[in-house]
């Protein structure tokens, strides 16, 4: 339910509506928009005296949600959600390019790419510490390492890190190392606990589409992160399961663009794990953003060769330059 407030509305106005209904036992959150202030009910709406609500000084109208997942809709949120790390900004008009190796393997290799991504344009860092394999003997990761030698990264380069937390007993590493977005992974995507412990770090949140999920399974994911309190969260699109084996995936950009209708939260698109193969990364890259992606992250390995995971999909720093010139020119990023 939201009730919306007329223009003329004061904020003290606005908080005594809010005092009302969380005097019947629901609770309310203040939206100040440009368009509009509102205030988004969330609880049982039979507790609520509709009839009394309506009657209060600035109340305009009050609207029911239809959508299952309430606070990532445009029902409850109509503008644009902006998602800041530092000078980065995920919605707000120009897109964020986030690059690095799908895993951290040593000082020499992520210190390789994440100055060659910088010089290059990229915004963001990505690299994984924490790796979940399909094969128990498939590389998993260095770990704490892996957090250090990001943060160092970070130190310098300038770029904000994202990178994968994969168990709750994690977060506190991630709060040593001061891990500026914290990657949710498609197979975790509906692990709950973890969404809200995730959540409750008040981190941003890059949460990635499960391989078989469905828009509103996915919006729904988002939606625990939101209930818990956060509202900086990032959604990608990395692609999802079909019968066709040629590619490793599908990159959906019919789900992306009707999410962007759907929700005022940023999304962005995974190209390398939807192609599975570095020479359709840059193609899909270029589609993706065409379709109204809020940015990329994209792999990339100074020496994809010897990469201990996803070294096929990996760009090399002169293909990630070779993108960026090309999204350049067609005026995809400025």
């Amino acid at each position: 339910m939201i009730v919306v407030m007329h223009k003329d509305a004061t904020r003290e106005m606005t908080e005594h509506v809010l005092h009302i209904i969380e005097e019947h036992g629901l609770r309310g959150e203040a939206m100040y928009g440009d368009q509009r202030t509102a205030i988004g009910v969330i609880g049982e709406k039979e507790k609520l005296d509709e009839g009394k609500v309506i009657r209060l000084a600035g109340v305009k109208e009050i609207l029911l949600v239809s959508k299952p997942y309430k606070k990532v809709s445009r029902e409850y949120k109509p503008e644009n959600t902006v998602v800041k790390i530092g000078k980065v900004a995920f919605g707000a008009g120009s897109p964020v390019i986030i690059a690095g190796p799908c895993g951290v393997e040593s000082e020499d290799q992520i210190m390789t790419i994440a100055k060659g991504v910088k010089e290059r344009g990229a915004h963001m860092l990505r690299g994984g510490a924490f790796k979940p394999r399909t094969s128990p003997y498939s590389f998993q990761g260095m770990e704490e390492e892996g957090l250090k030698l990001l943060a160092q990264a970070r130190e310098a380069t300038g770029l904000p890190v994202v990178t994968e937390l994969i168990s709750v007993e994690h977060i506190p590493l991630f709060e040593k190392y001061d891990i500026d977005m914290i990657q949710l992974g498609a197979r975790n995507m509906q692990n709950f606990e973890l969404l809200k412990r995730a959540a409750k770090t008040n981190r941003p949140i890059l949460l990635k589409r499960g391989m078989s999920a469905t828009v509103e399974e996915f919006l729904l994911a988002a939606e625990y992160c939101l209930n818990e309190g956060n509202k900086n969260v990032v959604l990608c699109e990395r692609g999802i399961r079909t019968f066709e084996q040629s590619t490793r995936n599908i990159l959906d950009l019919n789900s992306l663009t009707l999410i962007k209708e759907t929700s005022h939260l940023p999304i962005i698109a995974d190209p390398s794990h939807a192609a599975g193969r570095y020479d359709l990364v840059v193609p899909l890259a270029l589609g993706a953003l065409a379709t109204g992606a809020d940015g990329l992250i994209v792999e990339v390995h100074n020496k994809p060769d010897e990469a201990l995971s996803d070294g096929k999909q990996s760009l090399i720093l002169e293909s990630f330059e070779e993108m960026m010139g090309n999204l350049k020119k067609m005026h995809l990023i400025n």
